[in-house]
């Protein structure tokens, strides 16, 4: 009888206190760990990557057009920024 007297605070110290806590960081960590992307998040990142390296292209091929018409245009860009700051 003396032990259960002696378990029983600590036991109610556990139950109302520990035990909800470790509950709540177990079911967030469960959470966390679930959060992965589904297919259709996934394919449209996909989508995205495709269209900016679509866009990225486009802009080199902008540039090549531009240094070939007009050779000095990037020091006027720099030059324009620089009277700006």
């Amino acid at each position: 009888m003396e032990f259960w007297k002696f378990m029983f605070v600590p036991t109610i110290l556990f139950l109302t206190v520990v035990a909800p806590i470790w509950i709540t960081m177990h079911y967030r960590s469960v959470n966390r760990s679930s959060r992965g992307l589904n297919a259709e998040d996934r394919e449209s990142i996909e989508l995205m990557l495709e269209t900016v390296d679509k866009l990225t292209d486009r802009i080199s091929t902008l540039e090549a057009i531009l240094d070939d018409d007009h050779p000095g245009w990037r020091e006027q860009i720099r030059r324009a920024d620089a009277q700006e700051e």
